[in-house]
């Protein structure tokens, strides 16, 4: 993991820079970054794009990014100045070498008027289906020759099924290392994401129970309340499963479940993880209906306003059986988790927008207090929340005020922005000076993202070859089609709601079933 210190001299080439990518999310972070000194001195963006655009077009575009998605808010006028200063932008067509060619003298330029060889990061803002083309374009203009110094970002999705997963990786080695590929998921750069490491390894309290023994189950929830929006059209082709399932959910339940790192390398960090997708049991093709299931949202309502239902959206087919729900019960079979069920679910037009990870314990072995004794009884459970407002929730019993003995669950909270009064750096931010640091730890290795798509295939391929005559649907501003709380119910359980809805009150702790 990386040490606390500024970036070493990089340049930064975004191809794809006239996209809402670089637009919402890439400068702003770059911009926040040089604002906190976390920047070199010397430091480059060249933004390429097959747009014509002025330089200066370009870069009064960009602050209007920086303006509405910084977490600072507008600009600062001579700070601005300065940092924009270090932009330049090129045009051209990605299928032909002049653009790269360009690109190939300008950090030649910037070397040598730096005095110093920079770090060079080639980052692939561009639609999934050019970043092969792109690779061999750099590796033809004998841009990634560098082995120590050029690195090419990676974003997702990182192929449609493990088939293409694997062609691309051969695309992507055919011209850099591995050491050099940054496959970058902005989930693994949230601050509660990684203080799950902190909190399991840094603390004697938790990891003695951290297993079998001791925790019932195990629920990740990512649910969100916005549709598809203008992404109907990749919508179509990925499906919660592929876009959701497959990586964010799977990189939690990694952390949730490795063992302990012997140190705080990459490497070690991410053998870990895969050891834990390695351990995950294989899903036989005639079991898929009894551990996933899939929904797709209807039309409904969301904080009292009527919304589409997903096959009137832009971009979708009025017969699509794309899913927009998916839930998955899945279990590692190693010493420490054996038949400890993990249940991941993830939905879009769902109630609240919330990420969450529920541990929840065994019951207490001896019940001596009588049922009149017991007001509200659960058992305990630790929820880390990702978003929206990180922290971490104990739920425990504890007799309520009064004469009378009576138990109610109660809970103790943590929050980041109650205990530390700093705006934590956008998921973005961090994994940028990631890869200018040169540290790959929150980044996914080939045989992490080749494994992670071999767990979810027989899914894939069940859904596949199987087209639902009656797709289960849900009303949005619902918990999903009812298949989804029958998954769970016929163990016994149930989902549980989220600790804290948008309006930022925090809910009781009851459970809340898929339909309901």
């Amino acid at each position: 993991m990386k040490a606390y210190r500024r970036a070493d001299p990089a340049v930064i080439v975004i191809f794809g820079a006239g996209g809402d990518l670089t637009w919402r999310k890439l400068v702003p972070a770059l911009y926040n970054l040089y604002l906190d000194k976390w920047l070199a001195e010397k430091f480059a963006v060249i933004g390429v794009d097959a747009k014509p655009m002025t330089v200066g077009k370009f870069r009064a575009r960009l602050r209007e990014g920086v303006d509405q998605f910084s977490r600072r808010g507008r600009v600062e006028e001579k700070a601005w100045a300065a940092f924009a200063s270090q932009i330049s932008y090129f045009s051209g067509d990605f299928n032909g070498p002049a653009v790269f060619k360009a690109v190939a003298e300008k950090l030649a330029k910037l070397d040598a008027a730096w005095g110093v060889k920079a770090n060079q990061i080639f980052y692939q803002a561009t639609p999934p289906a050019l970043i092969e083309d792109l690779a061999a374009q750099l590796g033809k203009a004998r841009l990634a020759r560098e082995r120590t110094r050029a690195r090419i970002v990676v974003e997702k999705p990182f192929g449609h099924d493990l088939e293409s997963a694997r062609a691309l990786d051969r695309k992507l080695t055919a011209v850099f290392d591995e050491h050099q590929i940054y496959r970058i998921d902005h989930y693994l750069g949230k601050e509660t994401v990684q203080n799950i490491l902190a909190f399991r390894f840094a603390n004697s309290l938790f990891e003695p129970i951290w297993n079998r023994r001791y925790i019932d189950h195990v629920q990740i929830t990512v649910a969100e309340t916005v549709g598809v929006e203008h992404r109907g059209g990749y919508y179509e082709r990925a499906g919660a499963l592929r876009d959701m399932v497959q990586n964010h959910l799977m990189q939690v339940l990694c952390l949730i479940a490795m063992e302990p790192p012997v140190s705080y390398q990459a490497d070690e960090i991410r053998n870990k993880k895969v050891d834990v997708l390695r351990a995950v049991r294989p899903i036989p093709p005639d079991q898929v209906h009894a551990l996933a299931v899939r929904g797709q949202y209807g039309p409904g309502g969301i904080s009292c306003l009527p919304v589409l239902g997903y096959r009137q959206e832009k971009g979708v087919a009025q017969d699509s059986t794309t899913e927009t729900f998916a839930a998955v019960k899945m279990f590692v079979d190693n010493w420490r988790w054996q038949d400890v069920p993990f249940y991941l679910r993830t939905g879009k037009r769902l109630p609240s927008r919330a990420s969450e990870i529920s541990i929840v314990f065994e019951p207490v072995p001896h019940q001596s207090f009588p049922r009149s004794m017991l007001e509200e009884w659960e058992p305990n459970r630790i929820v880390i929340r990702i978003q929206p407002e990180e922290g971490i929730l104990v739920r425990f019993q504890a007799k309520h005020p009064g004469e009378a003995m009576r138990l109610k669950p109660v809970h103790m909270r943590f929050s980041y922005k109650d205990s530390f009064h700093v705006a934590a750096p956008e998921a973005y931010e961090t994994l940028l000076l990631d890869v200018m640091l040169g540290d790959a730890t929150q980044f996914m290795r080939a045989d992490q993202l080749e494994t992670a798509w071999g767990i979810i295939e027989p899914i894939l391929e069940a859904w596949r070859s199987s087209e639902p005559v009656d797709l289960p649907m849900y009303e949005a501003g619902t918990w999903g089609p009812e298949v989804a709380g029958a998954l769970i119910a016929q163990d016994g359980r149930r989902w549980l709601a989220p600790t804290l809805h948008d309006s930022g009150h925090a809910e009781t702790g009851h459970v809340e079933g898929a339909g309901e």
